[in-house]
């Protein structure tokens, strides 16, 4: 295996033009599970964590950018967490402590998993995903980004480089279940954001990609009275039908449609209580 070890992101963008079947690699908490199993073996390795520009964060008033290199353990508290409470919250639910000191927004962007715990986050609050390649840079929104089970709309030769995440005016949180109360990987997980009068709900793991309820969303904008005794049932309910889980290892569908309707619907009433 050869492992290229850029010091600036013009080298290592240089790097994937000259080696676009290279794997890119920033915490490896994905990667190298996949190589001690035997299911993945890279014969080029680019590793993008000594890259500066990549581990840079800047908050404004109407967004946050967050470098792809930087550790879920950075957003778990400090001006970065209080900024994207949801963020935060989902960040404290990946792994354990190490992993979450390796572990960052690129490397759960470049792998794609529909467990992938700060996805939903990033699809609830209309975040974009920037891609940097030799050629210039372009910014892509995550409703576009993700079109498959670990499958995205990155090209070869671009990589990862930050995400944009816009601040939102209301409560916004995240919430998953897994098969034990710590580092697990979830079988279902929702977040929920309120930005003035608008409600968004996104869904993790119960499909084939990030699930955004955009009927349910259009149902409460709906409301007369958004405040009216069974609204955060119908709010549950309503997204649970609109998620598509499977029967796999970790779970049936059956629970994971009811653990959506639960998550929804409890996400929805800590919103409406703030």
């Amino acid at each position: 295996m050869t492992v290229f070890i850029p010091r600036s992101l013009q080298e290592a963008t240089d790097l994937i033009a000259e080696h676009p079947d290279a794997h890119l690699l920033t915490g490896g908490t994905d990667l190298m599970v996949e190589v001690n199993f035997n299911h993945r073996r890279p014969e080029k390795v680019i590793s993008l964590g000594k890259i500066e520009e990549l581990h840079q964060v800047t908050i404004n008033d109407d967004h946050v950018i967050i470098g792809a290199a930087v550790p879920y353990a950075q957003m778990e508290k400090g001006e970065l967490g209080e900024s994207l409470p949801a963020l935060a919250e989902a960040a404290r639910t990946v792994g354990s402590p190490q992993i979450r000191a390796a572990g960052s927004l690129g490397g759960n962007l470049g792998t794609c998993s529909p467990a992938g715990d700060s996805l939903p986050v990033l699809s609830a609050t209309n975040s974009l995903v920037h891609l940097t390649s030799a050629g210039g840079t372009r910014m892509v929104p995550f409703s576009e980004f993700m079109i498959g089970p670990k499958r995205n709309s990155r090209q070869p030769h671009e990589i990862i480089t930050a995400v944009t995440v816009p601040r939102t005016c209301g409560w916004q949180g995240y919430a998953k279940v897994g098969t034990r109360n710590a580092m697990v990987i979830s079988v279902a997980s929702a977040c929920v954001v309120f930005h003035d009068d608008e409600l968004r709900i996104a869904l993790g793991s119960v499909g084939p990609t990030i699930i955004r309820c955009t009927d349910t969303e259009n149902w409460y904008q709906s409301l007369a009275s958004k405040k009216s005794t069974g609204v955060s049932l119908e709010i549950g309910s309503r997204a649970s039908q609109e998620s598509r889980p499977i029967d796999d290892h970790r779970s049936t569908a059956d629970y994971r449609r009811h653990a959506i309707k639960v998550l929804a619907q409890r996400l929805f009433e800590r919103g409406m209580s703030k």
